[in-house]
C-alpha cells in the first residue's frame, strides 16, 4: 500500500535533491518539446526512488539533469547545498566524478577488458575508490572477475556495470531502465543488487522505469505524465525484489 508523501519538516532527514519550478524545453516556437513543465521535488538522503512513467513522460530528462549530464532550461536544482543549475561545465564534471554513479540499460563495458579491469577504469579516477574485487563481490560476481563481457550473461554484464558505478562509492546512483533488456529472473537479481547497494553503502538510488510493478521496492515513487509530476507516493511496506510481479 502507498500513501501521499507529507511535506518534509525541519526535523526530517536532510534532502539529497531539491528542485524548484524545474523546466526543460527542446527547440523553439510551435515545434518546441516541453520535457519538464515546472517540477518541484524534495528527495531525502538514502532513499530508493523510482521515477515512473511512459516513454517521453520526462523521467529520464529529470534523471539526466539531477546527474549533471544535462541542464535545465529554467528553475533551480540543488544537490545538498550545491546549486547544480548555477554550475559551470567544469564544476558539473567534478560533481559527477565525486558524487555520482550511472547505470544504463545497455552495459557499455569494454569488450577487451575483464570484469575486474572494467571496474578498475573507474577506481583509477575516483576520489575514494573501493577495491574492484570488493565491488564485484558486492554484486555477487567475485568469482567472475577474470571473465570478459562475452563470457558473461546479460544480467552478469549489468551487474558488472553496477559494480563499476558503485566502486567510486557515489553518494547517488542513477539507473536508467537498468532491467529493460533483461528477463524477469535476471531483472529481479539486478533489482536486489540495487537494493543491497542502497542498504550497504547508504547511496540514494534513482531507478527510471516504465514498469509499475518495480515501484514496490522503492521508498518513494514519483509518477510522471507529459513532463509533470502527477503523484509522489511513499511505500509504507516495501516488497523484496523477489516478490514483485514482472
Amino acid at each position: 500500500m502507498t500513501r501521499p508523501t507529507p511535506q518534509a519538516g525541519a526535523t526530517g532527514p536532510a534532502n539529497s535533491f531539491t528542485t524548484r519550478d524545474l523546466r526543460k524545453t527542446y527547440g523553439e516556437g510551435p515545434t518546441a518539446v516541453h520535457a519538464l513543465r515546472g517540477v518541484n521535488l524534495e528527495i531525502p538522503e538514502g532513499e530508493i526512488v523510482v521515477l515512473l512513467g511512459a516513454s517521453g513522460s520526462g523521467k529520464s530528462t529529470l534523471l539526466n539533469i539531477l546527474g549533471g549530464l544535462d541542464r535545465a532550461s529554467a528553475g533551480v536544482v540543488m544537490f545538498r547545498d550545491l546549486v547544480l543549475s548555477d554550475m559551470t561545465d567544469r564544476e558539473l564534471t567534478r560533481y559527477r566524478r565525486d558524487h555520482v554513479g550511472f547505470v544504463f540499460q545497455f552495459y557499455n563495458l569494454m569488450p577487451s577488458l575483464t570484469a575486474r579491469e572494467n571496474v578498475e577504469l573507474v577506481t583509477e579516477i575516483a576520489r575514494r575508490p573501493m577495491d574492484p574485487d570488493e565491488a564485484l563481490a558486492l554484486v555477487g560476481l567475485g568469482a567472475r572477475a577474470d571473465h570478459f563481457p562475452s563470457q558473461l550473461s546479460g544480467g552478469e554484464q549489468q551487474r558488472v556495470a553496477i559494480a563499476r558505478a558503485v566502486a567510486k562509492q557515489p553518494d547517488v546512483l542513477f539507473c536508467d531502465e537498468p532491467t529493460g533488456a533483461l528477463d524477469s529472473v535476471t531483472g529481479r537479481v539486478v533489482l536486489k543488487v540495487l537494493r543491497d547497494v542502497n542498504e550497504k553503502l547508504g547511496a540514494t538510488v534513482f531507478i527510471v522505469t516504465h514498469a509499475a510493478s518495480q515501484a514496490a521496492i522503492a521508498d518513494r515513487v514519483i509518477r510522471f505524465v507529459d513532463g509533470e509530476v502527477k503523484e509522489v507516493m511513499t511505500n509504507t511496506e516495501k516488497k523484496n525484489p523477489e516478490e514483485i510481479e514482472w
